[in-house]
């Protein structure tokens, strides 16, 4: 089969292309975590309850999880490139139709829109990495957007809060539009120019897969975000119509002449094992945020502002560690790294489940750096070691994979990581509970991220096992 789309023999300026492809993933993940800082001042500029500005947050999400492996094969369809440059024009346009928003309603709307932007943004960077670098150098490139992830995870509430105090929530929006246009700059000076076939010969791009996809995420994220803790009938009902939709979306692609995603593909046992680590590995980071500002406000009775200092450690780690690992991967092998990274998450979740509180901050900072290095060696070389295989004219559809396996894995931790913490500690409101409830809610749920882990690392062993078995001798 020929390749869709192919990149020219010269790359020009791979330095500043992956500048533009860093700028990119930092906007995405910026908008994923800016927002929600200034909830409470959404809440009181629109008059407004808590459960209608959270559509603010969701919104964006719920586009991202949504579209994300579409927009990854619609990208190998048409061109990387241009729908990359059409994703920075989509999100940066959003946000500023964000920041000038005179109602909410058409603030949810704007965001879900900045939603798909980032949603095109972060299905194809990664994408791109295997057009720019070298093989021999891709854990480092990967390691490069690992690293400019997780500084916009932790710049969006310190600068949201900033902006909000100094100038107004519109602010947290508005601050987007010029990063978008210097990521737009970039790119299409220095991004290699896309090669298609014509379009006769193009495959077609599979529309009810799509839909039927983007349906089945929908109400999964839906079931897990609604109720805030509760689980009724109506997130009993959207599970429902996910495995519909599931049932659906499996019938529609083993009859589709082009396929969104290939059944083939995910039959391979060690793409399988990819996914479902990175799932695990993202529901148990989810449970970092959920249980650690409970823990380190009521267990440990810390102010909001040391609060807010512990809990930046981890992105800060996460941050200054994407890079080396990424030359790790490159110098070690993705797939012994991939294992070691999970042995330092299992490692960091078991110290926690077994801290008492008399070791105070210390005694949680410490497991959070080595289960936040681990992260950071994980999500690089598993990354390395998925993509770096993957045909040119498929790596935009399996990089939306991976993105849409951490976005489940995060919502799913919201959810279920957020309920063991609840029911570890004997209550029904983890905000006025005992401190002594409060930490032994705590280290249960790091048993079950350990024991998670320990599953993780089950696939990941048995991988690393099936990728290093020795090929059978040619037939003479």
């Amino acid at each position: 089969m020929k390749p869709i789309v192919g990149i020219a023999d010269r790359i020009p300026s791979a330095r500043w292309a992956l500048a533009s492809l860093s700028l990119s993933m930092l906007l995405s993940s910026l908008g994923t975590s800016i927002a929600n800082v200034g909830l409470p001042s959404l809440a009181l500029a629109f008059d407004a309850s808590f459960q209608v500005v959270q559509w603010v947050v969701l919104a964006y999400l719920l586009a991202i999880t949504t579209l994300v492996v579409s927009v990854g094969r619609l990208g190998d369809l048409i061109g990387r490139r241009r729908l990359l440059l059409a994703g920075i024009v989509v999100f940066t346009l959003a946000s500023a139709t964000c920041g000038a928003a005179p109602s909410l309603w058409l603030l949810i709307a704007a965001r879900a829109v900045q939603g798909l932007g980032a949603a095109i943004m972060m299905a194809l960077t990664m994408a791109f990495v295997g057009d720019i670098v070298p093989k021999a150098r891709s854990g480092s490139a990967m390691g490069l957007l690992g690293t400019m992830s997780a500084m916009g995870t932790a710049l969006g509430p310190s600068l949201g809060g900033l902006l909000i105090a100094g100038v107004g929530w519109r602010a947290m929006f508005l601050v987007s539009v010029p990063l978008g246009f210097a990521a737009l700059f970039l790119a299409y000076r220095h991004l290699p120019v896309d090669h298609l076939v014509p379009r006769t010969e193009r495959p077609g791009f599979d529309i009810k897969g799509t839909v039927s996809l983007a349906f089945t995420l929908a109400a999964y994220a839906l079931a897990m975000t609604m109720g805030r803790g509760s689980f009724g009938l109506l997130n009993l009902a959207l599970l429902l119509a996910v495995a519909v939709g599931v049932g659906v979306f499996l019938r529609v692609e083993a009859q589709a002449a082009s396929p969104l995603i290939r059944l083939a593909k995910l039959r391979e046992r060690t793409l399988r094992a990819s996914l479902a680590m990175s799932a695990l590995v993202s529901t148990v980071m989810m449970a970092t945020l959920v249980v650690g500002p409970f823990y380190l406000s009521r267990a440990l009775g810390l102010d909001a502002a040391v609060v807010g200092f512990v809990l930046s450690v981890g992105p800060l780690v996460a941050a200054l560690t994407g890079v080396p690992a990424g030359r790790i991967a490159d110098r070690f092998g993705a797939q012994g790294m991939t294992v070691a990274g999970l042995v330092g998450i299992a490692a960091g979740c078991g110290f926690l489940s077994l801290t008492p509180t008399a070791f105070g901050i210390a005694g949680y900072i410490g497991p959070i750096v080595v289960i936040t290095m681990g992260y950071a060696l994980f999500q690089t070389a598993n990354n390395t070691a998925v993509m770096s295989d993957i045909r040119a004219e498929q790596r935009g559809v399996i990089s939306g994979l991976l993105n849409l396996s951490r976005n489940l894995g995060l919502i799913t931790g919201a959810s279920v990581m957020g309920a063991v913490f609840t029911f570890a500690s004997a209550t029904t409101d983890v905000a006025t509970a005992h401190p002594s409830a409060v930490a032994t809610g705590m280290r249960i749920t790091f048993a079950v991220a350990a024991v998670l882990m320990a599953v993780a690392l089950a696939m990941g062993r048995r991988r690393a096992g099936m990728t290093v078995r020795p090929p059978s001798p040619a037939p003479r």
